[in-house]
């Protein structure tokens, strides 16, 4: 096939100009975040976690990880960071996280937070080395560190999970099972692990009103947190009405942005 200029196109070369522009943009993003994290243009952006019966008394706050270009443009953490999360570019947005919630943990003696993470991070030497230099640079840092982890990663390697936990549990850190009941593969290791909390995955929250299905798997959730002495969080919350169901159904947190989106201040 020949363009319109007379120049061979490729059968898989996008003739739509905003596809091609789409196209381009997916190839550059691994290099612009690759950039951004050596030119130190990561922040985090903090959400709050409120308990279900106390609304508006913020348990703590999520750090969630913002990558900029050279404008001062959030990149799009979708394009990116289901490609990179297994790789080496996300040990390095692991360890960007880290220092900057240590950092702000520093600076604010009465904050609890919690940031997210790889289980694959767990066995980096330079993501290991952040996290000892801040827990012994502060005392009692560790008390207000959640680290938080999907399920789906804690599965991919539970060995290492509980071992790393164990080790640092004993420094007050706690640990969150993020995206409970996503995957529906952790149920066998719950008694092994050392999860203080889980987060129920927001698919199971959004409409939970009105969808009994949803309902029905939200409080076996739920309870299954409790059976093994985890506080349950639920994720996506997004109405009154659905704040008030969760709590009824026992949920101990609640977050999503009927409380609040995240914002660079606190």
């Amino acid at each position: 096939m020949r363009g319109l200029t007379g120049g061979a196109v490729r059968d898989d070369e996008p003739t739509d100009p905003f596809q091609a522009a789409m196209q381009s943009f997916d190839r550059d993003v691994p290099a612009m975040v690759a950039a951004a994290l050596s030119a130190n243009r990561a922040r985090l952006a903090f959400q709050p976690v409120t308990r279900a019966t106390q609304i508006g008394t913020v348990s703590f706050y999520e750090g969630l990880i913002r990558i900029f270009d050279e404008h001062g443009r959030v990149l799009p953490a979708a394009a990116f960071m289901p490609d990179v999360e297994e790789t080496e570019m996300g040990r390095e947005i692991d360890c960007a996280a880290l220092r900057l919630g240590l950092h702000k943990l520093k600076q604010n003696p009465g904050l609890r937070l919690s940031i997210n993470m790889s289980a694959r991070s767990m066995g980096d030497s330079k993501w290991r080395r952040i996290l000892h230099q801040g827990l012994r640079a502060t005392d009692g840092i560790g008390a207000r560190l959640i680290l938080e982890i999907g399920e789906s990663s804690a599965m991919a390697m539970p060995e290492v999970v509980m071992r790393f936990m164990a080790d640092m549990q004993p420094r007050g850190i706690c640990f969150a099972l993020d995206d409970f009941g996503a995957g529906m593969t952790a149920f066998r290791h719950l008694k092994d692990f050392f999860f203080d909390l889980v987060k129920i995955d927001s698919h199971f929250i959004r409409g939970i009103d009105t969808s009994p299905d949803n309902q029905v798997l939200a409080e076996a959730l739920i309870t299954v947190a409790h059976q093994f002495e985890m506080f349950a969080v639920a994720e996506g919350v997004e109405t009154p009405e659905e704040a008030a169901l969760l709590a009824d159904l026992g949920a101990d947190c609640l977050q999503g942005y009927l409380f609040g989106r995240p914002k660079s201040t606190l």
